[in-house]
């Protein structure tokens, strides 16, 4: 098995980076899910709400400056706000959880306000702000401003069963769905379909990772990645009927980046396409009564 794709998402919800190489820290991959949306209230925005947010463009320069771009092409540098250079705090929620974030500069909030939608934007600071769910993780590990943990994974086997499973649900005929749709960190290939789901710790390349829980999957899926359109029920509905993990539509898994002996700082390594994909340990290990 190998490494086939490598994406990363600087803001929530919107349009994806596919680099050759990517960096992998204890929180994610270098620049993942480090900015997003919210509301009013603090809580996230994604495109379960605002579809079109997966036509902004999203750049990230070496200084760190966040570089985005509308479908109409209007463009805006936005440097990252932080704690220590005075920039204000914001108190902001996902899933549940509420943590601190830093809030973009005034100039940089009417733009979206402007282009984007009524939302305030912001950064994450501090990366270990946001502990990652306890019920499947262990103590001091933290995540972005993903859904819920460092890294998700899929396999190209598994989305071969599934548009397979699609068309059979179509005799008519149905697109083929691309793996945009399900906005993977990782995509593995070389694999038997759904084999993923009995994986518990992996090696990519120079680095380990435990294989901590499945995707449930939600109205994002559903999007086109590169229109910004809805296109009906799939794959929600053949997920649903056909694979269900933790009581829950699935397609994928997420992982937790393991810390190298004798590597201290925030980078743990590195991942480049093409690397090899090895199962260190496999057999599901999340409660029996949630496998489906």
């Amino acid at each position: 098995m190998q490494l086939t794709g490598l994406h990363v998402y600087p803001v929530k919800s919107m349009y994806r980076l596919s680099p050759e190489s990517a960096r992998v820290e204890p929180w994610g991959l270098a620049g993942d899910r480090r900015w997003m949306l919210a509301d009013a209230t603090g809580r996230f925005v994604s495109q379960r709400e605002n579809a079109a947010l997966g036509q902004v463009r999203a750049e990230l320069t070496p200084a760190g400056t966040l570089v985005l771009t509308t479908a109409d092409g209007s463009r805006a540098e936005i440097p990252a706000p932080a704690v220590a250079a005075g920039d204000q705090l914001a108190d902001v929620e996902v899933w549940g959880t509420r943590f601190h974030a830093v809030e973009a500069g005034k100039e940089s909030q009417l733009w979206i306000a402007e282009h984007v939608g009524d939302y305030r934007l912001v950064h994450l600071d501090d990366p270990r702000a946001r502990p990652a769910d306890p019920q499947f993780s262990s103590p001091g590990d933290t995540v972005s401003m993903a859904d819920g943990f460092p890294l998700l994974l899929t396999t190209t086997a598994s989305l071969a069963r599934l548009n397979a499973l699609i068309a059979a649900e179509h005799p008519d005929g149905h697109e083929q769905l691309p793996m945009e749709r399900f906005r993977p960190n990782v995509v593995v290939s070389g694999s038997e379909p759904w084999a993923e789901d009995g994986w518990r710790r992996i090696r990519i390349g120079e680095l380990t990772f435990r294989v901590v829980k499945p995707c449930g999957r939600c109205v994002v899926t559903t999007t086109d990645q590169e229109s910004g359109e809805r296109r009906g029920p799939e794959p929600l509905r053949t997920l649903a009927r056909h694979h269900r993990l933790l009581k829950k539509a699935a397609f994928g898994q997420n992982l937790i980046p393991e810390r190298p002996a004798g590597v201290e700082d925030d980078v743990l390594g590195t991942l480049r396409l093409g690397d090899e994909v090895e199962v260190l340990e496999d057999g599901a290990h999340w409660p029996a009564d949630l496998r489906v």
